[in-house]
């Protein structure tokens, strides 16, 4: 049986995909920053939980030591711990900064850091980095999550390259909004008495969850298509891209450029009219 490191697997994605590869003859190492938020998964066949706070190199390391004492072997690791923030950025908190940038992506480049050693001495292994439609567009209120997103796809890109001589494959994956609870969850700006952020919120969050809510197979497109990845990987580093909001906004992004996929979000999202 291969083995599998997946982050953040107490709920959304990170929970949906530990199930469905332990259903499918996978050893699942499912990691999340406290035990309790999992326990769901504790006690179902070939899934097996460990404690993993990813913006702590100490509790990776920890984590690393005690994986490699119950498993010789990794196969792949897929970097899916992360948050949200929808905020303007005169409003934005320091904290909640920090946080967003730490997780979603310092946390990556960290736990990539702690396994490439264990890659190496095996001659393979597998980094699936879960990004997001916003690390290939912008849209608006997204200034933090699509910065941490975006560069999720350069740090990887970059560190294929390094990677080669090692047989270690590095990709992407990019999807929209999935019916998770991810979007109950994610920080948001203070009610300010700004009339235009007021609103400009309240549009935003209400198009996201509208869109959302019609995503209704797209948690099993994710982990169906995760699964396919990791059975058969790439030779070359790849992004992938899942579902059909996220495919239609790189096609747009590619096919328009900047500026009239700008023009775009601002007359028919924002109902901009200068």
């Amino acid at each position: 049986m291969k083995n599998i490191v997946i982050t953040g697997t107490s709920s959304g994605i990170g929970k949906e995909t530990a199930l469905h590869f332990a259903k499918n003859g996978w050893n699942v190492i499912a990691t999340m920053i406290c035990l309790k938020e999992g326990q769901t998964l504790q006690g179902i066949p070939n899934i097996t939980c460990y404690e993993l706070d990813v913006t702590s190199s100490e509790s990776i390391e920890n984590a690393k030591i005690k994986i490699l004492e119950d498993f010789k072997t990794i196969d792949v690791i897929i970097n899916n711990a992360g948050i949200g923030y929808r905020s303007f950025v005169e409003l934005s908190e320091d904290s909640k900064i920090d946080a967003i940038v730490d997780i979603n992506l310092v946390g990556v480049m960290k736990v990539c850091r702690a396994f490439i050693p264990v890659f190496r001495n095996q001659n393979h292994g597998h980094f699936i980095n879960i990004s997001s439609i916003a690390g290939l567009v912008n849209l608006p209120l997204g200034s933090f999550y699509h910065a941490t997103k975006q560069a999720v796809e350069s740090f990887s890109e970059c560190m294929s390259y390094e990677l080669l001589d090692f047989n270690i494959k590095v990709c992407t994956v990019q999807f929209g909004n999935a019916p998770t609870n991810f979007q109950s969850k994610v920080s948001k700006s203070e009610l300010t008495s700004i009339e235009s952020y007021t609103l400009l919120m309240e549009k935003i969050s209400h198009l996201l969850h509208k869109k959302t809510a019609k995503n209704n197979n797209l948690v099993g497109d994710i982990t169906g298509k995760l699964f396919e990845i990791a059975e058969k990987p790439s030779d070359n580093f790849k992004r992938y891209t899942i579902g059909f909001d996220a495919n239609l906004m790189q096609l747009l992004r590619r096919i328009l450029g900047y500026q009239l996929f700008n023009f775009l979000v601002r007359r028919f999202v924002l109902k901009y009219k200068k």
